[in-house]
């Protein structure tokens, strides 16, 4: 592994490797203390961010290196200067870069003209950095994953398209339910259903939300994409996704025993107060296991 930029550039073993790297890195932190003794990151945040920027900078020090944030006076990548100049310069200082962008065309920039290696830390295409710790996160408690039966309620989005091309990888059982115009795109469920037939599992793509099963997690993300939060189409989204909320009842009827969210939450809308405060809720542990995920990421690139 030279880069870590979408899911499906690894395959299962690989996957399986890295989750159990991770709990082992958690387990074990001073183990793993000096791994980046001597090597700076730098860490590209063209959006807004709370536990991407935390978890990789307080990770990066935990592993003995050094974090350099730079964030969105430098504007947007590709404006002020061209990606393929960001990315040779950063390789001048860098040991490695982590990129939050806009635009999956910049993630493929950065990897096409760095020296180094580059993390991708979220763009409009996928989330790999947060489907990896979804899946830390279901290892602590479903030590087999293949038994493990996934539901994704919601937008069609970056973390949704993360989350089940990685299901489909390591064989688990994935329902992906959308209201009508926000499915996933037509690439990303071509890719998803080739997957899925390599692996075995079975893929439900659906806009009915009664036909949802059994399952044993459910996960849902904000409905609204940050930095539409004052969109006039607000409250056309709200009313259209009103039927998509996930809440106690609709645990209930999954039989599903967690819920997964990715925060931030916008809670009374995707998912209930009371259901993301309550025992069956995780998205604190699965927030802590970015930092150990991102880590074991690191630890790979650095240990080839």
């Amino acid at each position: 592994m030279n880069n870590f930029l979408a899911d499906d550039q690894l395959n299962k073993s690989e996957l399986l490797a890295l989750i159990e790297l991770a709990i082992n890195i958690k387990q074990n932190p001073a183990d793993y203390s000096q791994v980046l003794a001597g090597k700076s990151v730098a860490m590209i945040f063209e959006k807004p961010s709370l536990r991407t920027h935390v978890s990789f900078d307080m990770g990066i020090s935990k592993l003995g290196g050094h974090a350099l944030y730079l964030g969105q006076q430098n504007g947007k990548l590709g404006e002020r200067e061209r990606v393929s100049d960001y990315a040779k310069n950063l390789s001048c200082f860098a040991d490695a870069i982590v990129a939050r962008v806009f635009s999956h065309d910049s993630i493929q920039g950065l990897a096409a003209h760095a020296s180094v290696p580059v993390i991708n830390a979220l763009c409009d295409v996928y989330h790999p950095c947060q489907a990896l710790a979804d899946f830390v996160t279901l290892s602590e408690t479903y030590p087999d994953l293949s038994q493990v039966k996934l539901a994704y309620v919601g937008d069609g989005n970056n973390v949704s398209n993360s989350l089940m091309i990685m299901a489909a990888i390591l064989g688990v059982d994935f329902t992906l339910i959308s209201p009508k115009g926000h499915e996933a795109k037509a690439d990303i469920v071509e890719k998803t259903k080739q997957l899925a037939k390599e692996s075995g599992c079975q893929l439900v793509l659906t806009n009915d939300i009664d036909a949802i099963g059994k399952q044993d997690v459910i996960y849902t993300d904000t409905w609204v994409s940050m930095g539409d939060e004052d969109s006039s189409k607000k409250a056309e989204i709200l009313a259209k996704f009103a039927p998509y909320q996930v809440n106690h009842d609709l645990m209930e009827k999954a039989q599903a025993t967690m819920v997964l969210h990715c925060q931030p939450a916008h809670l009374e809308e995707e998912i209930t107060t009371e259901l993301f405060d309550s025992d069956l809720s995780k998205v604190f542990q699965q927030a802590e296991n970015r930092m150990w995920a991102q880590n074991a990421v690191l630890v790979a690139l650095f240990s080839k």
